[in-house]
């Protein structure tokens, strides 16, 4: 495989890199604010994934067959736009695709919940490099990844928020069931949820919503959780890092397929629309 890789051919919005023998990044470019749209998420997020997936999977059968550790490693970095550091995501086009009729029936069990499930079962370990504020539906993509490497924002603010409380959106069953996993207590999934707090990194780190800060631009935060990738990689030797995701994250996986679609003609066809 040759890279660098980008999603969709004729309009990039995500662009897959291999900077190690044990690393790949996954950089969201959709504008400065990478914005998760259905066109981000099936025509470029999805197939980078498959790309890392592939190479890893290749990797760790050739690691099998010549019992070499080395070629079983593996670790995923993901990361917001690299030419700005305000942004990780912005979370989705709320404004534009609530504009479709067929959005409340169809984006979350058809695009984004499907994204959700494949992070949170992904074969090897997981990084969000939060290069900046990480909103709603941001929030909600860097939660998923299994460790969370954020800038420090002595730069510029840097906030975790899901600010959905503040424009009157409902939390979906599967948003809702992934911060219920992933926040550390009641107490910390109240502040997310209902008041659609704004955790600076510093008090993201001290309830332990993020692992590590650092202080920098965005090539600091990718090389920060580069280094943090390469001490995690070799969790994924074994092929067993994504079967034991999938079990201590069954509730979680489980939730996603109950945000069932209202089925009709106009909602079927955009369905099949978003698919094919």
């Amino acid at each position: 495989m040759a890279y660098p890789v980008s999603f969709p051919t004729n309009n990039p919005l995500v662009t897959v890199t291999h900077p190690t023998g044990t690393t790949w990044v996954i950089e969201l470019h959709n504008g400065a604010d990478s914005r998760l749209t259905d066109v981000l998420i099936l025509q470029a997020f999805k197939p980078a994934l498959d790309v890392v997936e592939k190479h890893w999977r290749e990797n760790w059968r050739a690691g099998q067959a010549k019992k070499d550790d080395a070629l079983r490693k593996g670790a995923l970095i993901i990361v917001g736009n690299r030419k700005q550091d305000k942004f990780f995501s912005n979370g989705l086009d709320w404004a534009n695709a609530s504009k479709d009729p067929n959005f409340h029936t169809n984006f979350f069990p058809i695009v984004f919940n499907p994204l959700l499930h494949r992070l949170l079962t992904f074969p090897i370990p997981t990084i969000a490099a939060v290069n900046g504020h990480a909103f709603a539906g941001g929030m909600a993509l860097a939660m998923t990844c299994d460790y969370r490497v954020m800038t420090d924002g002595s730069k510029r603010n840097a906030w975790l928020c899901m600010n959905e409380i503040h424009f009157g959106a409902t939390l979906p069953l599967s948003l809702a069931a992934v911060l219920r996993a992933k926040a550390p207590n009641a107490q910390v999934l109240q502040k997310i949820v209902l008041e659609g707090y704004r955790f600076t990194p510093q008090e993201a780190l001290s309830v332990g919503l993020v692992d590590r800060i650092v202080a920098g631009n965005t090539e600091v935060v990718v090389a920060e959780a580069q280094a943090l990738a390469e001490g995690v990689s070799g969790f994924a030797q074994t092929g067993a890092w994504g079967v034991n995701r999938r079990e201590i994250y069954r509730d979680v996986v489980e939730s996603l397929s109950r945000d069932a679609p209202v089925i009709g003609a106009i909602a079927d066809d955009a369905a099949a629309k978003a698919r094919l």
